[in-house]
Order: structure tokens, then C-alpha cells, then sequence
């Protein structure tokens, strides 16, 4: 008699803990803010991609336009890609300065 009254006690609180438990993750999942996703990088990088006149610090990108446009602007300064296919870029004084 007493086995088995022991045993509906564990079961009980077996489940009490259980069910407090429950409660508890589905009160903190639903509190948690839900942070939408937009996929908004893409178009900005095909809009860089397209466009060699906006800065980039993506060295590979900087590479891609310098050969696509002949010129790239990279960490704001404008990079060109000479006939000798050489790089460089203006001073403040107008005059090349090569890579």
C-alpha cells in the first residue's frame, strides 16, 4: 500500500514539474521578439556591382569593376585600370599615381 502511494506522489510531481515546465518555455517563446529578415543586401550588392562610382571595401568587387568599368572606387578614393592595364589613381594634383 505504501509502494504504491509513493509511486502516484513521484508520478505526481513528475508531471507537476513537467507541466510547470511547459508553461514556462511557451511563456518565453511567445515573450521573445520576433525579428524579421529582409533580403535587402542583394540588391544593394547589384547595384555595387553595377555601379563603380559607389565606394566598396570589398576588395574582390573593387577587382570586378576595375576590369568590367576601367575604373572602381574603393575605401573613397576612385581606382582606374590604365590600356597597359596597370592600376592607379589622381592625386590632389591631378597627376597618376600608380599601384
Amino acid at each position: 500500500m505504501t509502494n504504491t502511494l509513493i509511486i502516484i506522489l513521484f508520478l505526481i510531481l513528475i508531471l507537476i514539474f513537467f507541466s510547470f515546465t511547459f508553461f514556462y518555455l511557451k511563456q518565453r517563446k511567445s515573450s521573445v521578439k520576433k525579428t524579421k529578415i529582409i533580403p535587402s543586401s542583394f540588391p544593394f550588392f547589384k547595384e555595387q556591382e553595377n555601379n563603380p562610382d559607389l565606394s566598396t571595401d570589398n576588395w574582390d568587387l573593387h577587382k570586378f569593376r576595375l576590369e568590367k568599368f576601367k575604373r572602381s572606387q574603393y575605401k573613397g578614393l576612385t581606382f582606374f585600370l590604365s590600356s597597359e592595364n596597370r592600376i592607379y589613381y589622381l592625386s590632389q594634383e591631378g597627376k597618376k599615381v600608380y599601384c
